[in-house]
């Protein structure tokens, strides 16, 4: 659920658009509004289930969500609809970590637990699948509400069920919530999001913009004071003194901002551009997708034949080509000519995401494995957030020098392939080996672990 939101979002922009009046500007706030929260509150949301109840924060994260689905879809105006994300990404991002913290308690045995993570990956990308198909069915038949309305019956079976079913667990141990780290990155993140994404429209140099982007650092800047002097931190910056980490993390921010950033776009060129409906925009882009949906399943196992840096390296330059490649298609380029630059980018992103995380497990000790997964994820949705608003700046940027939308998209395109072939450079000479941090063995001693990538 939580995944078919992101993309099914995105098949019902264009009609939104229409039926809310608003711009591109407007679309942005929809997506980013959402996505800013997940990526935000992703690691509180961890440390909130382990510390109050996996099963009670999992159930008020199913309320939150079911609840602010109806709200989005009620929604009378732009306003209300951007409020209602907002609400969505609050309930996002308590579902989603408490959902997986669940089924690690629930299997304690390592190969069922490895099972039912597995299961719990697989339906998340049939979610990510089934977006723009069922976005563009809902949307050509009922409007967009109807994208937001489907979380309903899902949500009222998923607390019926849970109620009965799901035991309660949690960790005595768990560490305080990070309230200042928390306040500080969501309004430093969101500082700069503001400026990204309403700076086209009231101009660069304006007090607003030019206040946002410095408030924003102001603020980024008091939230790695803050995190470098209190105990428990949500973002301990300690592990960023691992190379392997520190690399991993930044390539994830690019895979964000690139995949996130273009298929923001995608629905869009296909109604906007190539004159299609939406049904068939939706249809249009499932390469994408379905792409990522089988080649996933397999990066894990390159990475462990290969090494992080060649599996990594060859996914960031083939979606780097496929990004590049979008950015020359035209209105009236046929389909037979595009399906495959779109499929090119989701195998190519496919390739990197779970290495990616992988290698950011691997550079630091096993007890903080999991903080170090919920980092990898948190970066690619900073990513996400910052793609949306920065390719939304170049496209809103071109339109108002006077080009078409058409050549405000090929610019975007363009300039997500750019960054995410010099990420790609960028990590086949930094993404090398590595030393975990120190740990405690049997014996009582210090031992150090190496841990080798090729």
């Amino acid at each position: 659920m939580v995944l078919l939101d992101n993309t099914i979002v995105g098949a019902a922009l264009p009609d939104m658009q229409e039926r809310l009046h608003t711009g591109l500007t407007g679309l942005q706030w929809i997506v980013d509004a959402y996505v800013l929260l997940v990526a935000m509150l992703l690691l509180s949301g961890g440390v909130f289930a382990d510390r109050f109840g996996r099963r009670r924060v999992f159930l008020a994260g199913v309320v939150v969500f079911t609840a602010a689905s109806v709200v989005c879809s009620l929604a009378p105006s732009i306003g209300w609809l951007i409020a209602g994300r907002v609400l969505q990404g609050v309930g996002a991002a308590a579902l989603s970590p408490a959902s997986l913290a669940l089924l690690a308690a629930a299997y304690p045995a390592p190969r069922e637990r490895v099972r039912a993570i597995g299961l719990w990956a697989g339906f998340s990308g049939l979610g990510l699948a089934a977006g723009p198909l069922a976005g563009g069915i809902l949307v050509e038949s009922f409007g967009w509400p109807a994208i937001f309305l489907v979380n309903v019956p899902i949500g009222v079976v998923l607390l019926l069920a849970g109620l009965r079913v799901l035991g309660e667990s949690r960790n005595p141990s768990a560490p305080p919530i990070d309230v200042p780290g928390t306040v500080l990155s969501v309004a430093g993140v969101g500082a700069v999001t503001y400026g990204l994404i309403e700076g086209g429209s009231r101009g660069w140099t304006s007090p607003v913009i030019l206040g946002s982007f410095a408030a924003g650092l102001v603020l980024l800047a008091a939230f790695v004071v803050v995190e470098g002097r209190v105990s428990t931190p949500m973002l301990p910056l300690r592990l960023f003194r691992q190379r392997l980490f520190t690399v991993s993390n930044t390539a994830m921010v690019v895979v964000g901002f690139a995949l996130m950033g273009s298929s923001f776009f995608f629905s869009q060129f296909f109604v906007y551009v190539q004159g299609t409906s939406i049904l068939v925009a939706g249809l249009r882009t499932l390469p994408t997708s379905l792409a990522m949906v089988i080649v996933s399943p397999y990066a894990g196992r390159f990475a462990a034949r290969y090494g992080f840096r060649v599996v990594v390296g060859v996914g960031l330059a083939l979606a780097g080509v496929g990004l590049l490649a979008l950015g020359f298609v035209q209105a009236d380029t046929g389909y037979g000519n595009v399906w495959w630059r779109l499929a090119v980018v989701g195998v190519g992103f496919a390739l990197t995401m779970s290495p990616l995380t992988g290698a950011a497990i691997q550079a630091v000790s096993p007890q903080e494995g999991g903080l170090a997964s919920g980092v990898s994820s948190t970066t690619r949705q900073i990513g996400a957030v910052l793609g949306v608003a920065l390719l939304g700046a170049v496209v809103h940027t071109r339109e108002s020098g006077g080009a078409s939308f058409e050549s405000g998209l090929n610019s975007a395109f363009l300039a997500a392939g750019a960054v995410t072939l010099a990420c790609a450079v960028f990590t086949g000479l930094w993404l090398t080996t590595a030393r975990t941090p120190r740990e405690v063995g049997p014996n009582g001693q210090e031992a150090k672990q190496s841990v080798s990538h090729r």
